[in-house]
């Protein structure tokens, strides 16, 4: 999938973010939101109105006037990734679920461990939102954005009660 834009905005609560789209067959679709921890390489071209939508989108999430995100999707990744991810998308805005509820609601009962690689490998934070999956005992656990990050999305959302951080 040929890359076509790029964008790093500034977030105070987050820091700096990578967005990324490509050209799909049916059409520009947003293919990475990343958390960088460095300066961002150059982009070879402007920002498109996918991105800069995406840009505004994240902004009123993060301003608790979204709750779910409307924008065309494109992530890479092997069969079972793509089943994790797309059964990340159904976890409600406010609410947390455990990787081994995660197995089952992707179809994979059992493979909470591979679950949990799977939303680490995951290329678009926030928008599939991998944040809100939780330890079997309701506990915080990894996240590729770092365990603060996670907190504080989770606490934005309401989701996070002070015994399971």
């Amino acid at each position: 999938m040929p890359l076509s834009h790029c964008f790093f905005p500034a977030f105070p609560s987050l820091g700096i973010l990578e967005l990324r789209s490509a050209l799909t067959p049916e059409g520009e679709a947003l293919t990475r939101v990343h958390f960088l921890c460095g300066t961002p390489t150059p982009c070879q071209s402007s920002p498109s109105a996918l991105l800069l939508e995406a840009e505004r989108q994240l902004r009123a999430y993060l301003d608790r006037r979204l709750t779910r995100f409307d924008l065309p999707l494109a992530p890479q990744g092997t069969p079972f990734q793509l089943a994790v991810w797309q059964a990340l998308q159904r976890v409600p805005y406010g609410q947390t679920l455990s990787y081994g509820r995660l197995a089952a609601l992707a179809g994979h009962p059992g493979a909470a461990r591979a679950t949990g690689a799977a939303c680490g490998q995951n290329p678009i934070a926030i928008v599939i939102p991998c944040h809100r999956i939780v330890g079997a005992s309701g506990r915080l656990t990894g996240y590729n954005g770092g365990l603060g990050r996670k907190k504080y999305l989770l606490t934005l959302e309401g989701a996070l009660q002070d015994n399971k951080s």
